[in-house]
């Protein structure tokens, strides 16, 4: 799992890049998003565009990240998400949760 960040005006974009499963690939996850809260930057999009597989620990650290950013004051944007990433939110009816885009530009307007 490799994240690479960018900055769009007060929006901090984590490209996401490979697994999120169990291990390496939540902590990862769980890592980038904890710095930037530390840095104060409360307003975060994952684009999971480039995840290709993710098991229940990577949708629970989804889970953990959406509540540990939300009870920072923050707001947590999940963007461009896969089929399969989408199959598995709507099963366990976590779609209803997060705020889930497919268009970069209008996430960004969410905020």
């Amino acid at each position: 799992m490799k994240i690479e960040t960018r900055t769009v005006g007060d929006v901090k974009i984590l490209d996401c890049n490979g697994r999120i499963t169990l291990g390496e690939g939540t902590m990862v996850v769980r890592k980038t998003v904890l710095d930037l809260l530390k840095d104060n930057e409360k307003k975060i999009i994952l684009n999971l565009a480039e995840v290709n597989y993710i098991d229940s620990s990577g949708i629970g650290e989804l889970v953990s990240t959406y509540t540990t950013v939300t009870n920072s004051g923050g707001k947590l944007i999940l963007l461009n998400l896969t089929k399969k990433i989408q199959e598995l939110l709507a099963i366990t009816k976590l779609l209803t949760v997060f705020h889930v885009f497919d268009d970069e530009q209008v996430a960004l307007a969410s905020f």
